[in-house]
């Protein structure tokens, strides 16, 4: 049975006394007080890194190198609340190795942090890649603490206990949105919660009725559809969180290639949407190349601009309801930037990537752009033409009054409220005039 006894009267149990790996634990029903480094690496193939100047090891847990730049963004979301706050709780629900709790302990200072992993076999390396920089301390000094449950049950227990975290940080794999809930429940009012989805294929719209489970939404093939995978992870957000009386607000959405990896920071608060339009439905056209939202009191009026009859069939597809408003906060983008900057992170030569992402966020972040983006590729082949140069295409839309950015989720493509007809004509020009 779980002490309920509360926290000003004595330290929760769940929190200071986590399980032993079962080797080492005669009765697994009984929860023993463990010291860490005591247990020897178990057929451990050991490896060692180093991110920010911090050195830990990988073991045999699963570890991205290539996730850093979401680490990076993660630490200063952190900060920044410390900051503000004055304090900072974290809980890493899902923490393999270690790395990320060890980069909230040194690089955001927090005052605890939770580090939760299923497997208990990582007991050591994440153990040791704790007090290898931090010690952990005892009683209310206790910087951190280890334990091995599921997810789902961590945050649970937390909830349970009244131990309540700023910032809970789940790094999910696929398209398991069980956490949103529980990560909501153990989480302050105002407080941060760093999503994930790792599911490229069900945001590619080619498993409607996995979306549709998992996040609410029946999404189907769109051009843009690693946006849509971010829309759909906040829209999954944006359901729980009104089914427990709150609302959310990201601050930022990230998407990398690699996994691929859909990672959204969303404020937690008490009360409806800001605005209701901001989760609804998204709609493409597949001759025009236009896209359209709609509310849902438009729900059977659905129709493209280009026809003036009801669009159905294949010309046009409708995804939702999602998160069809701002993926970025500029000014909360704003602050992380200068707060790279005066942790040497960007400027002077180094960090371009990270310098170049939160700079492509911000400008996304302009209120006339509408969702989705339009790759250059697609307007060259509905132009018969070849694609243009992304600046010069820009510069263009510029000129003749519209709203536009790059896209930090591809490439070769453009964030802009100009209409495909008029990318289209835009593009002839320019294509005939770098030709004369």
């Amino acid at each position: 049975m779980l002490n309920l006894t509360p926290k000003t009267l004595s330290p929760s149990p769940f929190l200071f006394n986590p399980i032993l790996p079962k080797s080492q634990n005669p009765n697994p029903n009984t929860r023993l007080t463990a010291i860490p480094n005591q247990f020897p690496h178990q057929n451990c193939k050991s490896e060692y890194r180093t991110e920010r100047g911090l050195e830990f090891e990988t073991g045999e847990t699963f570890f991205r190198h290539e996730s850093a730049t979401g680490r990076d963004l993660g630490v200063l979301a952190a900060s920044l609340y410390k900051k503000s706050k004055g304090q900072l709780r974290v809980l890493d629900a899902l923490c393999g190795c270690g790395i990320r709790s060890l980069r909230y302990l040194v690089g955001a200072e927090a005052d605890f942090v939770l580090a939760n992993d299923a497997n208990d076999e990582y007991r050591s390396i994440i153990s040791e890649n704790l007090s290898r920089a931090v010690p952990r301390g005892f009683g209310d000094e206790r910087r951190w603490s280890v334990t091995h449950f599921d997810a789902n049950r961590a945050m649970a227990e937390c909830y349970v206990q009244r131990e309540f975290f700023d910032f809970i940080d789940v790094d999910s794999f696929g398209s398991d949105s069980s956490f949103l809930r529980s990560a909501m429940n153990a989480l302050k009012l105002d407080g941060l919660i760093y999503a994930t989805s790792t599911d490229g294929y069900t945001s590619g719209g080619h498993r409607p009725h996995q979306s549709l489970a998992a996040y609410g939404a029946y999404v189907r093939p769109m051009p843009y559809s690693n946006e849509i995978g971010l829309r759909m992870l906040i829209g999954g957000a944006v359901r729980e969180a009104s089914v427990l009386g709150y609302r959310v607000t990201p601050l930022f959405s990230y998407y990398s290639f690699h996994g691929p990896v859909f990672r959204v920071m969303l404020r937690l608060n008490r009360g409806k949407l800001v605005d209701d339009r901001h989760y609804g439905f998204i709609g493409y056209c597949h001759q025009c190349g236009n896209s359209q939202a709609f509310s849902w009191n438009e729900l059977g009026r659905i129709r493209c601009s280009c026809t003036d009859s009801k669009v159905s069939g294949p010309r046009y597809v409708v995804s939702g309801p999602l998160w069809a408003g701002p993926l970025h906060d500029a000014a909360y983008l704003t602050e992380m930037l200068n707060l790279a900057e005066q942790w040497a992170w960007v400027g002077s030569g180094t960090g371009a990537d990270l310098e170049k992402l939160l700079k492509q966020m911000i400008d996304e972040s302009d209120p006339k752009l509408p969702f989705g983006y339009i790759k250059l590729d697609e307007v060259a082949s509905r132009a018969k033409i070849n694609s243009p140069p992304l600046r010069i295409m820009m510069d263009t839309l510029h000129k003749e009054g519209y709203a536009a950015s790059r896209s930090h989720i591809a490439s070769n493509a453009i964030k802009t409220n100009c209409p495909m007809a008029d990318c289209m004509r835009i593009a002839k020009n320019l294509r005939h005039s770098l030709q004369c």
